[in-house]
């Protein structure tokens, strides 16, 4: 379910498609000694201003996760984590935003793992602009942390020294390109 949103900076009417192919949803948490980084490369998205308000929904394919190594990918695939089997979709829909000189605060709903939380997401969004070949682009730079155990992601293992090797919080990070549709 989409809802509609106040828009106090204009975003031009309209619906915005995602550009797939120059968008992109990753997520990073602490691990050992550095920081894990994973990104989902099958990612879907809709922004539709109307009438000043606006509504924003996206979804990546869980069974998209991009990592370094394929094992480790079906490892975040399994019920350990993701369980994309019966989790297919992390999904977002926006339920309010603020737009301030560039800056966007949006209030939305995550769902991860069957599990749906209300979250703050923070970033910019850009200046409209029209591309070489004549199409209106926006784009919008998103980031939130979230704590995994509340979605019941909760894997971990002990280190020798007792701590555990994953962290907790998760850092969300979605950089989305849109095109105003036709």
């Amino acid at each position: 379910m989409t809802t509609t949103i106040e828009v106090q900076q204009t975003i031009p009417t309209g619906t915005w498609q995602l550009d797939p192919v120059h968008s992109s949803v990753g997520f990073e948490i602490p691990y050992l000694v550095g920081t894990f980084k994973g990104q989902f490369h099958d990612v879907q998205a809709e922004l539709v201003v109307e009438k000043g308000e606006a509504r924003l929904a996206g979804a990546a394919e869980v069974a998209s996760v991009d990592v370094k190594d394929e094992n480790l990918a079906a490892h975040l695939q399994s019920p350990d984590f993701f369980d994309a089997e019966r989790n297919p979709q992390l999904r977002f829909n926006a339920s309010g935003i603020a737009l301030d000189d560039g800056a966007v605060s949006v209030e939305g709903e995550l769902t991860i793992k069957g599990v749906t939380k209300a979250v703050e997401v923070t970033g910019t969004v850009t200046e409209p602009l029209v591309d070489a070949y004549g199409k209106e682009r926006i784009g919008l730079v998103l980031t939130t942390t979230v704590n995994r155990h509340g979605f019941g992601v909760s894997w971990n293992i002990p280190l020798p020294t007792g701590k555990p090797a994953v962290g907790d919080d998760v850092t969300i990070d979605a950089e989305l390109y849109f095109v105003r549709a036709a």
